[in-house]
């Protein structure tokens, strides 16, 4: 088949859906292109965690490594942080001449736009939802909902288009009147060809930065802004735990900018436990951060990397919400009292306490978590049933 993805914004180096399941379909055999907004055009403040500096070399990289070719056009500009494509965008699909067309984010202007055109589209088109009622944080959020079931919904319900949900919650039929039989449950996962256990790697990592091999390490990778809990992850590791093993903490991010980061680092310089920092890096560079570890804690909004985590067999202590109460039902994870730092650092010394054979039990149950159930080489394999199951079902109606 012929994919033509499309989103708003696409960074080659990082480990979003976008970034690894076209990569599996061009894997099974199928020309896949995915189609983006130039960096330039982006406002600045949404490109500062990956940068904008290497943009194409980083994209010719992704294209090599993987065979998806990535084309970036120009915007006319942004509104409320969605994209505005001209009609560069329609020329450059038509151009293309896909098969089916995958456009990511249901409630974005790109997404909106394709819906409405739907029944004009020679390809069938398919769209995705990532979005959940406790991440519309928008004061215009019921507005938006109120006109996006007014206008867009009837239209997906006539023309049968497939929403595809990436997390196991109503929200697009609650919010939005989606019927969920149009929505089918695809999660996100791990690219479990880079991200497993591996002692060697553990090994070689706490050799070569000093940790001690008994150590017990605790990572955190994202970004350190407010909205992620830099502050709050800064405070929990702020003073020694009442334990006898020696406490490492990885910190893979960078820190935010403005009084909110200064405060994180002046916290994080005067703990009293050890703490190393890391830049943001790459996502086919991560998995040895996992790898090293024994515990990954996420203080907000628990991220995609929860899954990489996982994969390598770690344990994860996250704040308690309905999405990680589910994802912590294995004997995987811990979830702990939101924005509560005295009942974080429990659940952290929790962990640390845990006998090592339990905690073994812990480790294995976190990697089989991921391996049974998401496990991105499977879940590509299940997108790509509902893509061609779409496609014949095109044919079919042109006769």
């Amino acid at each position: 088949m012929n994919i033509v993805h499309v989103e708003d914004m696409f960074y080659p180096t990082a480990g979003y859906q976008l970034n690894i399941i076209p990569k599996y379909m061009a894997r099974y055999g199928h020309k896949v292109t995915i189609i983006a907004s130039k960096m330039e055009d982006i406002p600045v403040h949404l490109t500062t965690f990956f940068g904008r500096e290497r943009i194409k070399a980083e994209d010719d990289e992704y294209t090599k490594q993987t065979g998806v070719t990535v084309i970036r056009l120009p915007l006319k500009g942004f509104i409320s942080g969605r994209a505005v494509f001209g009609k560069e965008l329609d020329e450059q699909i038509r151009a293309i001449a896909p098969d089916i067309l995958y456009v990511h984010g249901n409630d974005s202007l790109t997404g909106i736009r394709y819906i409405c055109k739907s029944k004009r589209l020679k390809m069938p088109i398919i769209l995705d939802s990532h979005m959940l009622e406790m991440a519309a944080r928008n004061p215009f959020s019921k507005a938006f909902h109120f006109f996006y079931r007014h206008f867009i919904t009837p239209t997906i319900i006539k023309n049968k288009i497939t929403i595809l949900r990436t997390a196991d919650d109503d929200y697009v039929e609650r919010c939005l009147g989606i019927p969920l039989s149009q929505c089918p449950l695809m999660p996100f996962g791990s690219d479990i060809m880079l991200f497993h256990p591996d002692d060697n790697a553990k090994s070689n990592f706490r050799q070569k930065h000093g940790i001690e091999q008994d150590a017990f390490v605790v990572v955190y990778t994202g970004k350190l802004d407010e909205a992620k809990g830099g502050f709050l992850l800064a405070q929990a590791f702020e003073h020694k735990f009442a334990s006898r093993k020696k406490i490492v903490l990885l910190v893979v991010g960078n820190i935010a900018s403005g009084s909110y980061g200064g405060n994180v680092d002046e916290l994080f310089v005067r703990s009293e436990n050890r703490v190393i920092r890391f830049p943001t890096q790459k996502y086919i560079d991560l998995p040895v951060f996992y790898q090293a570890s024994d515990l990954s804690v996420f203080p907000k909004q628990c991220s995609l990397s929860f899954f990489d985590a996982q994969a390598c067999g770690l344990p994860v202590v996250f704040e308690d919400n309905f999405i990680n109460q589910h994802r912590s039902l294995y004997g995987n994870a811990y979830c702990y009292k939101e924005n509560d730092v005295s009942d974080f650092r429990k659940k952290i010394l929790m962990c640390i306490e845990t006998q090592s054979d339990q905690y073994q039990e812990m480790k294995r149950k976190a990697a089989n978590f991921v391996n049974s159930n998401y496990n991105y080489d499977t879940i590509s394999q299940k997108y790509m049933e509902i893509l061609e199951s779409e496609y014949r079902k095109a044919k079919v109606k042109k006769g």
